[in-house]
């Protein structure tokens, strides 16, 4: 395969202080930020002519308005996402897109080391040729992404002009998602509004934190909640995320003391197990090796509902997942001890 030939971009006054590997990610959404990471590292940028050390293989350079930035695409990988007949749970349905119920431990889109068992491995069976091509050959149809280890309602575009559309509701914060979520502790209020900027965490590249709001590497986030019912050690929570950054849900919950049931890169347990929701075991944050039947062993949290204005039809729809079946269990253990 050929490379790609150089393209010129220049810096507009709304994309100053950006960083290069945002900045490039942003206008090529066909690439994954690692592999442009890995592009700019490796000499493949030049800004204003110039491959200086300040500039050179720096994916956090700070750009500036009016800078003309030179960038040689990387070739995509040779390997694609591959049509598998995965079975997928069709909440609804049109000619323009379609929401699927996805289960937890699917990853969205393909990655290093996961090019097989995709959510768009399945979609690419289901709907070949009839996908969205707008974020490239290893994105076909997807307009948002959920967490792997986050069940529930995803959105997939059947064409490039409803994606187009449905980007921008997603951009415009016009597209209503809500997560239902089982919390560590018992928070003080029954509703809230948490309002914490969040960025990449500067030693841990998979996981994002909490920043001061006038951070240039965070970027402004809020998450709503409402306390659905208190089970002690437990709360059930309805979360309305108001903007969408990576992770945003899990790391707000943490940073409030909160962390979701599970979720073993912000704080939760590795799993949680009938005997130890009975209180006939020691409860462990860290034990990897619980006594009794494990019921969770992944972050207890479910995108629940996607509401929006159908951009081809104008009328409201709203497509709601039923609970995965094992934060069901879960729901339903602690409500026999309750009862």
């Amino acid at each position: 395969m050929s490379t790609p030939p150089p393209q010129l971009l220049t810096v507009e006054p709304h994309e100053a202080g950006w960083r290069l590997d945002l900045f490039l990610t942003h206008h090529f959404p066909q690439y994954s930020r690692t592999l442009i990471r890995n592009a700019v590292m490796n000499g493949g940028v030049c800004i204003d002519e110039s491959t200086e050390s300040q500039t050179s293989g720096k994916p956090s350079f700070r750009l500036q308005p009016g800078q003309n930035v030179r960038f040689t695409l990387p070739e995509i990988p040779h390997q694609s996402p591959q049509p598998e007949d995965i079975p997928l749970d069709i909440l609804y349905e049109d000619e323009d897109l379609a929401v699927i119920n996805k289960p937890a431990d699917m990853i969205v889109h393909p990655s290093r080391g996961h090019w097989s068992g995709t959510l768009v491995s399945a979609l690419a069976f289901k709907y070949a040729g009839q996908l969205s091509t707008t974020r490239g050959p290893l994105r076909p149809g997807i307009v948002h992404r959920l967490d792997r280890d986050t069940s529930g309602v995803i959105l997939a575009a059947k064409n490039d002009t409803i994606h187009g559309k449905l980007a921008v509701l997603f951009e415009q914060h016009q597209i209503r998602k809500e997560y239902f979520a089982l919390v560590i502790g018992n928070p003080h209020l029954d509703r809230d509004l948490i309002d914490a900027a969040i960025g990449r965490h500067p030693r841990v590249q998979e996981k994002m934190r909490v920043f001061p709001a006038d951070d240039p590497d965070a970027k402004a986030a809020q998450t709503y909640y409402e306390v659905i019912k208190r089970y002690g050690r437990l709360t059930a929570i309805r979360c309305l995320p108001k903007t969408g950054r990576t992770h945003q849900i899990r790391v707000h919950l943490s940073h409030t003391g909160y962390p979701v049931l599970c979720d073993k890169a912000y704080g939760g347990n590795r799993t949680v197990t009938r005997e130890q929701l009975l209180g006939l075991v020691p409860w462990s944050l860290t034990d990897e090796h619980p006594q009794g039947t494990v019921l969770l062993h992944r972050q207890a949290l479910h995108a629940q509902r996607l509401t929006f204005i159908h951009p081809a039809t104008g009328g409201e729809l709203s497509v709601a997942a039923p609970l995965a079946a094992d934060m069901q269990a879960v729901i339903d253990c602690l409500e026999q001890i309750k009862n």
